[in-house]
């Protein structure tokens, strides 16, 4: 016994020792494992291999914060989607970080969607990396402010300078001087830099356009910059008035009409400029273009593709006031101007880990961290067998760090990547203000209209300030209007849903069934039960949604406030403009395009009406075009119209027969106002095969004796089309008209991805359509009260439309059992 007890003892001592040298173990692997990482997002950043900068400064700061893992998403790199950003702060989903275009700050800033820096700049005031607005330009710090408080720190600085191909001016130098121009020197006043961008320009013989000496809005000028050079601006000082209508922008926009009018018109500007390529073929790289005014960016592809073009660089071009006979300045003030613009860090509202953005922000953007993101892209270039020109930060000190190390080799580089930092000095922003996207459409819109002389400068300057001024006054003046509580019309229309729901049950309560029918009724709701809930979650509740927001300012981040019937009169009234111009559209599409497709539709269906060989083929050929993804159709059919003959097929084709023989210079296509809604019916002509298989259905449906008993008393091929055919198919002909306007009345998805300029929507407002207002109104400006009542314009329009068909119908819609 006493043996037992003595090996029981023995065991559970060795039991004890093993759970202690298993506990030692296991605690000296735990203090292996490091804690677990916080994942830090950040959106906005491309992933490429161009990034291998932003990589080493990511890749740098998780080794000095190993707390931290970063993830970087492009999400609209360098331009930040803002459908996506604003989603993901609503859903409190929002990333910890956004590399954000600087001049939307305001914007954001305006709706509370960003955090202030103030007080994390205030608080490690004495950390040498703190970002401190001494620290940066002057103009590029308060870009990034709202309100007097700081919303995001500046990462870079792009201002404009004159690029100027000196092979062309040796090339052209007798006509220069010819011109009472100097072949060795840029043009340094407007006047100049037009009549040096006159005598560069050559013409094809039908009249286009085979080298520009200076287009006034190509490369990176936009009114901006020649209304800053005049002194002028676009905001009053005090942010609440819109300044458009100045004498100085009158000035600067008359006076870029007049690049375009001396070139043949701003249409054959762009039909000219469809046909530019990018990289190896840039239009400037191969001597399309003489002079541009453009930003340091362009070094990089220069010195990659064309190393050996002998470029040269100057200040843009200023007003002539400013310059006296023998080429100084009169006045000691005046100095060269120039605009600038870049990208930020910004934190926005939600972030799950602000203090992780902030350090990564004072990590990334300090003198040291430039330094290391120039240094990871300088050895990426040299992999790749290239070399490396930076570009330029917003950092004044990082600035001087960066180009005395990478300090290209070649003078004509570092000339103007030079001119590039001096400039920096001398440059103005965009006015940092909550309706900046605005004002910046709003310029495009202005340039295009008086460019296109659709009215004077001032005309289209006076518009576009009324429509800026309009949003100005609705923000300051939102106090007047009281704010609703989104959820009293929910449970509003909740509770009007549960009493429908009631009713119904009352009803059928009350009806005397017997039990077999009762028992089928309830099984027939059940069925078709899934589609009444889709139906009122998805379509009927948005819409009653849609028509209380119209009658709100709402701009989602914001309270809404009620403002009655003032987004409606305001369609008529401050935006009639636009919204004629957009309805005025569709009418055209839906007239001139519905009858195209319902005639081709037609006549395809006789032709393959028929029972000869390979007929199955044929249909099948005729009908592909409508099953093709309407996203690949606008993609094919932006090649195929291209303005350009050497890019676009069918100007090829046009250039190579029509303009041989007749001397007619091709169609602008989507570049021409004349064109651009014709090259839309077009484009819905090719995808008619929809509309043939229904017009082949009823052709097989009508019966063969109606054509016989028309042929034995006598009718002809003709009289039996109108008098048999014709009738017969009178409801599908009826349908696809109906459809068709309806389908017109929503143009959008095609607008979208086929619009050719950067803001406005095709040359003159073209291409504008109802639905694509909505959407801009709604999903650019976050206007959602505008939005909603333009929903409901169209949905009026549409329904008074369709019913005076259904009216008319009767007098020529022939069904075949009618009472």
């Amino acid at each position: 016994m006493a043996s037992f007890i003595s090996q029981a003892q023995s065991r559970i001592l060795r039991l004890l020792g093993l759970c202690l040298l298993a506990s030692i173990l296991i605690q000296a692997a735990a203090a292996q494992v490091p804690h677990e990482r916080k994942d830090f997002i950040i959106w906005g950043i491309a992933q490429n291999n161009d990034s291998k900068g932003t990589e080493a400064v990511v890749h740098a700061f998780q080794a000095a914060h190993p707390e931290y893992n970063v993830r970087l998403l492009s999400m609209g790199a360098g331009g930040m989607d803002p459908q996506k950003l604003m989603t993901s702060i609503v859903g409190n989903v929002a990333p910890d970080l956004v590399f954000q275009d600087r001049f939307t700050i305001g914007d954001w800033a305006s709706r509370g969607a960003f955090m202030p820096l103030d007080d994390y700049i205030k608080r490690d005031a004495a950390d040498p990396n703190c970002p401190k607005a001494s620290d940066y330009y002057p103009p590029v710090w308060q870009e990034a402010t709202y309100g007097g408080h700081v919303y995001g720190i500046p990462y870079g600085a792009d201002d404009r300078i004159l690029y100027y191909n000196k092979a062309i001016f040796r090339e052209d130098a007798d006509k220069l001087r010819a011109a009472g121009l100097d072949p060795t020197r840029p043009p340094r006043t407007w006047t100049e830099l037009l009549a040096y961008g006159k005598v560069l320009t050559e013409y094809n013989p039908d009249g286009t356009i085979k080298r520009a000496g200076y287009l006034p809005n190509y490369g990176n000028t936009w009114l901006y910059l020649y209304s800053f050079q005049m002194n002028g601006n676009f905001m009053s000082a005090d942010g609440r008035t819109c300044t458009f209508d100045t004498p100085e922008n009158e000035t600067a926009l008359a006076y870029m009409v007049q690049g375009y009018d001396q070139v043949g018109g701003y249409e054959k500007a762009k039909g000219f400029e469809t046909g530019f390529l990018q990289n190896e073929n840039d239009p400037f790289l191969v001597g399309k273009i003489a002079m541009k005014t453009d930003g340091d960016w362009i070094l990089q592809d220069i010195i990659k593709y064309a190393p050996s073009l002998d470029i040269g660089n100057a200040p843009a071009p200023v007003p002539d006031d400013r310059y006296n006979h023998v080429g100084a300045f009169k006045n000691e003030k005046d100095t060269y101007t120039t605009w600038v613009g870049g990208f930020c860090y910004s934190i926005p509202k939600g972030s799950r880990n602000p203090e992780a953005a902030w350090q990564f922000m004072k990590f990334a953007l300090n003198p040291e961290g430039r330094m290391i993101e120039h240094r990871a892209n300088r050895e990426w270039e040299k992999h790749r067998d290239r070399s490396y020109i930076p570009r330029m930060s917003a950092n004044i000190p990082a600035n001087a760090l960066i180009y005395k190390e990478f300090q290209p080799a070649d003078p004509k580089f570092a000339a103007a990547l030079k001119l590039h930092i001096d400039m920096l000095a001398h440059s103005s922003v965009r006015p940092p203000t909550f309706v900046a996207q605005e004002l910046w459409d709003e310029q495009v819109k202005a340039t295009e209209a008086a460019c296109l002389h659709k009215g004077s400068p001032k005309q289209v300057l006076l518009a576009s300030q009324a429509r800026v001024q309009r949003d100005l006054d609705a923000f300051y003046g939102e106090g007047k209007y009281p704010i609703i509580n989104l959820w009293i019309p929910f449970w509003v229309f909740t509770g009007a849903f549960v009493l429908l729901i009631l009713w119904v049950m009352f009803a059928f309560r009350k009806k005397k069934l017997g039990k077999l029918s009762k028992g089928e009724a309830r099984w027939a709701y059940l069925f078709i039960s899934p589609w009444v809930i889709g139906f009122i979650a998805f379509t009927l509740g948005p819409m009653l949604a849609s028509l209380f927001f119209s009658f709100t300012q709402y701009n989602v981040l914001n309270p809404a406030r009620f403002v009655g019937i003032k987004n409606y009169t305001e369609m008529f009234t401050t935006d009639w403009g636009d919204t004629w111009k957009a309805f005025s559209n569709v009418i055209y599409l839906a007239g001139v395009g519905v009858p195209l497709m319902v005639f081709t539709g037609l006549a395809v269906a006789l032709l393959l009406n028929g029972a000869v060989k390979g007929i199955r083929f044929y249909r099948t050929m005729f009908y592909m075009p409508a099953i093709v993804p309407t996203v690949a159709s606008a993609v094919l059919w932006i090649w195929l119209l291209y303005s350009d003959p050497h890019r676009g097929l069918i100007n090829g084709i046009w250039d190579a027969t029509v303009t041989k023989w007749l001397g007619l210079a091709p169609p602008g296509w989507l570049n021409a106002e004349a064109w651009s809604k014709p090259s839309l019916v077009i484009m819905g002509a090719w995808g008619a095969g929809s509309g043939m298989i229904l017009w082949l259905a009823g052709l097989k449906g009508i019966p063969t004796s109606l054509y016989e008993a028309s042929s034995l008393d006598g009718a002809t091929p003709r009289q039996q089309f109108w008098a048999v055919t014709m009738p017969q198919l009178s409801p599908i002909l009826f349908f696809n008209v109906v459809m068709g306007f309806i389908g017109a009345m929503q143009e959008f998805d095609r607008i979208y991805i086929m619009k050719p300029t950067d803001s406005a929507v095709g040359p003159g407002e073209s291409l504008l359509t109802p639905v694509y207002k909505l959407f801009h109104d709604g999903f650019a400006y976050f206007k959602m009260g505008s939005a909603s009542a333009m929903a409901w314009a169209i949905f009026i329009f549409i329904l008074l439309l369709t019913l005076a068909q259904f009216a008319l119908a009767k007098n020529w819609v022939h069904y075949e059992v009618e009472n």
